[in-house]
C-alpha cells in the first residue's frame, strides 16, 4: 500500500526574505525583490536586472575549513535547510540516529568553476586551483555539502534538469516515501545569484530590459512582457511519510498528493503546449484529482513571450470551463531558475495556510492566450485547500506537483 507523504518542514533563502515569516508579508504586500545592478550593465549585460538576496553568514555554524568546500549555492542552501529541520523540529541527535536522505535541484556552479580555472590559467599550475575547487564546482556541490555537515546517511542525489530541477527534487522524494523506500529527505533547490552564472543568458536576450522601472519588468502573462528577470537563493523542505511523522510528532504542514512530469521532445529552449499539458493532466491523473478540486495554480510563467503563452494554453487546455485562480510568484522574485519548483511550493503553502492568494503583480494586459486564464492581478483573501504548482524548463522537462492542506 502507497504511504501517505507530509511535508513537516521549510525554510527559504530568498529575495523576499530568510524567514517564512518575511516572505509570507512580502508575498501579502506585493513586495518585488528586483533591483538594477551598475555593476552588471559596466561589465556589459544587456540587462542589469536581478534580485537582491542577503550574503548569509556560516561561520557561527560551520568551521573554515568546510566552507571551502561550499560554493555561493551551497551556502544558501544551508541556511534554508537549517530552517527547515528547525521549522520540522528536528534536531541533529535525532538525525544522528535515523536514515535521512536529501535530493536537492541544482543545475550549474558557473562562479565557483570560473574563478579556480581562472587561478589555473593566471599561474599555470593546476595546485593553484585551490583544494575546495572540485567540491565547488561540481553539479552535485548541494547534496555532497549537505550530506556531510548534516550527517545525512539516506539517499544522496543532485536533480539536475534546468529550470524544474527543484520541482523533480520533491517528486522524486515523494516517490521514495511513498513507495516505503526511505522515512525522510530533505529536498529542494538552490540557484547561484552572481552575474557569471546567467551572463550566457543575457546573452540570448533572454532578460527584461525595462531597466528604469526594476520591480515592473518581471510581468509573467502580461502583453507587454519582454523577458524575464534572473534570481536565486534556496528552498528548503523535510518531506516524510506520515506515519514517520506522526510518530516523531512532528508539525504536519501539508501533504503531497500527486507527481506528474513529461517530456516535450521538442525544441531546446522552444516550449511547446503538449508537454506542459501532458505533465499537468498525468499529475490530475495520478492524484485521481479533478480540475475543480484545485484551489489555485502557481504558474511557471517566467514572462518570457512564448513560454507563458504556452503555459497559459496547456492550463486553459486541462482545465477548461473551470477557471482557477492563477498567478506567478516570479512577478515578485524573478526566475528563481533551478530554485523555483521548490520555493514555490513554499510560498504557495504559505498563502494556503494564510487565506490569501499572492497577486501577479504588473499584470496589466492580457494577451489572447493569458485572457483565457483567471490571473490575479492584487492580493485577494481567498480559502483554498489543494493547490497545483508547474515547473518547466530547457530541454523539453516539465514537472507538475499537487499539495492539499492538512
Amino acid at each position: 500500500m502507497n504511504k501517505r507523504v507530509v511535508i513537516t518542514g521549510m525554510g527559504i533563502w530568498s529575495c523576499l526574505g530568510n524567514t517564512l515569516e518575511e516572505v509570507r508579508d512580502s508575498l501579502y504586500n506585493g513586495k518585488s525583490g528586483v533591483i538594477f545592478s551598475q555593476e552588471r550593465k559596466e561589465l556589459g549585460f544587456r540587462s542589469a536586472l536581478c534580485t537582491q538576496i542577503e550574503t548569509p553568514n556560516l561561520k557561527p555554524f560551520v568551521s573554515r575549513n568546510l566552507r571551502q568546500f561550499m560554493p555561493e549555492e551551497a551556502q544558501y542552501a544551508y541556511m534554508a535547510t537549517r530552517s527547515a529541520l528547525e521549522n520540522a523540529r528536528m534536531d541533529q541527535e535525532y538525525i544522528d540516529q535515523h536514515e535521512i536522505g536529501i535530493i536537492y535541484g541544482n543545475d550549474s556552479v558557473a562562479e565557483a568553476t570560473m574563478n579556480a580555472l581562472d587561478r589555473f590559467r593566471e599561474f599555470k599550475d593546476t595546485a593553484a586551483c585551490g583544494s575546495g575547487a572540485i567540491f565547488q564546482s561540481m553539479n552535485s556541490t548541494v547534496t555532497m555539502n549537505l550530506a556531510c555537515l548534516f550527517k545525512l546517511r539516506g539517499i544522496n542525489l543532485t536533480a539536475s534538469a534546468a529550470c524544474a530541477s527543484s520541482s523533480h527534487s520533491v517528486g522524486l522524494s515523494y516517490l521514495l516515501i511513498r513507495d516505503g523506500l526511505q522515512d525522510c529527505i530533505i529536498c529542494g533547490g538552490a540557484q547561484e545569484n552572481n552575474l557569471y552564472s546567467v551572463a550566457a543568458f543575457d546573452g540570448i536576450q533572454s532578460f527584461s530590459t525595462r531597466e528604469s522601472e526594476p520591480t515592473k519588468a518581471s510581468r509573467p502573462f502580461d502583453r507587454d512582457r519582454d523577458g524575464l528577470v534572473p534570481g536565486g537563493g534556496a528552498a528548503t523542505l523535510i518531506l516524510e511519510s506520515y506515519e514517520h511523522a506522526v510518530k516523531r510528532n512532528a508539525p504536519i504542514l501539508a501533504e503531497i498528493v500527486s507527481w506528474g512530469f513529461s517530456g516535450n521532445g521538442d525544441h531546446i529552449s522552444t516550449p511547446n503546449v503538449q508537454g506542459p499539458a501532458r505533465s499537468l493532466e498525468l499529475c490530475l491523473k495520478n492524484g485521481n484529482i479533478t480540475p475543480a478540486q484545485i484551489g489555485y495554480v502557481n504558474a511557471h510563467a517566467t514572462s518570457t513571450r512564448i513560454g507563458d503563452s504556452r503555459e497559459a494554453q496547456a492550463i486553459a487546455q486541462i482545465f477548461g470551463d473551470y477557471k482557477v485562480p492563477v498567478t506567478s510568484t516570479k512577478s515578485q522574485t524573478g526566475h528563481e531558475m533551478w530554485m523555483a519548483g521548490a520555493s514555490e511550493l513554499i510560498y504557495s503553502i504559505l498563502m494556503m495556510k494564510n487565506g490569501f492568494i499572492a497577486g501577479n503583480i504588473n499584470f496589466e494586459n492580457p494577451d489572447d492566450d493569458s485572457a483565457r486564464l483567471n490571473i490575479y492581478p492584487e492580493t485577494k483573501e481567498a480559502h483554498f485547500d489543494m493547490f497545483l504548482s508547474n515547473s518547466f524548463g530547457f530541454g523539453g522537462t516539465n514537472s507538475t506537483l499537487i499539495v492539499k492542506n492538512l
